[in-house]
């Protein structure tokens, strides 16, 4: 009796060698490199779970932020999912150069880094976001120490800021109150958010606090490469600093062997994406509200197949 042709069925399970969606192509740990910071965890955690129901063994590793990028090079870790341009300087160009590390493409997260100002303050200075609108409310967000000048509640002074310089350059009469640490800052939105007094400060995103306060960016004058050292360049000819700070991105990085090793994973990281919506949520769960890390990555995951499943249909074709 001749055999019946099996192999229409066993393609169909993806339980031949070679079979779309056959994964994992090796047994091997992809090894996902873990950060100093809660969003960073959240990011990687995410793409890591769905890398496991797709059948990988996925390991977690503790990286610095700067020596993550020779370990990429040497294959001691697989990926690195959330690298920020502002602060990763020269060891992005020098990894990249080698020929060992690749680029997966942008995160999808978008940094915001100027002043923001809430809503209390949009209802007391109806200009906003427009900068210029700012002297016309200075006396809205004075305070005692400044009056009859605005404060621009700024970073901590050993952080570093450019905002005196930046006030000046926009003729702008507020004065530049530094807090004393990260927790100063939020303190700071917190207060304003819980009393319904306008706030303008110095700060950025993503971060857990705007999932309980409701901030808007001031629609500073647009970067320009030179306008932090050539008053030529930016809206007033006599000054630096006359324009807002440099969106930069995040990008996703990976030993240049992962698509060799790994196709359908690479594919999935490549394709894989995380908003600031979905991440500030994740992180006030955690830092605030007590949640661990696992439990609130599988809520999430559970939560939002529709968002992530035709990224691993897509990585099994």
């Amino acid at each position: 009796m001749k055999p019946k042709n099996l192999l229409p069925a066993l393609l169909a399970l993806g339980l031949v060698a070679g079979a779309q969606g056959a994964v994992p192509e090796s047994d091997e740990p992809i090894k996902l490199a873990l950060n100093e910071w809660t969003g960073q965890h959240i990011t990687t955690r995410v793409a890591g779970e769905i890398l496991k129901r797709m059948g990988y063994t996925v390991e977690y590793v503790t990286a610095g932020y700067y020596p993550q990028m020779q370990a990429l090079e040497d294959n001691t870790i697989s990926a690195t999912l959330e690298i920020w341009s502002s602060n990763i300087g020269e060891h992005y160009d020098k990894a990249l150069a080698s020929g060992n590390v690749v680029e997966l493409g942008d995160l999808g997260l978008q940094p915001v880094e100027t002043w923001l100002y809430n809503r209390a303050a949009a209802r007391d200075c109806p200009g906003l976001p427009d900068y210029r609108a700012l002297n016309d409310c200075a006396q809205v967000f004075a305070n005692a120490e400044t009056f009859p000048k605005g404060r621009l509640v700024d970073y901590p002074a050993d952080w570093g800021t450019s905002n005196v310089d930046r006030l000046k350059a926009f003729n702008l009469n507020y004065t530049s109150v530094p807090a004393g640490s990260e927790g100063a800052l939020i303190a700071e939105i917190q207060g304003a958010e819980t009393k319904g007094e306008p706030l303008l400060v110095m700060f950025w995103s993503p971060h857990w606090v705007h999932a309980v306060a409701d901030l808007t960016p001031v629609s500073l004058p647009p970067f320009e490469a030179g306008c932090h050292d050539d008053p030529a360049v930016g809206v007033n000819p006599n000054a630096t600093w006359d324009c807002d700070w440099a969106r930069g991105y995040i990008k996703k990085m990976a030993w240049a062997g992962l698509a060799g090793q790994w196709p359908a994973a690479s594919k999935l990281l490549t394709a894989y994406q995380l908003r600031n919506a979905d991440q500030i949520p994740m992180m006030n769960a955690i830092d605030q509200e007590g949640g661990k890390l696992e439990e609130v990555v599988d809520a999430w995951l559970d939560a939002n197949r529709a968002i992530w499943q035709p990224w691993v249909d897509a990585a099994m074709r």
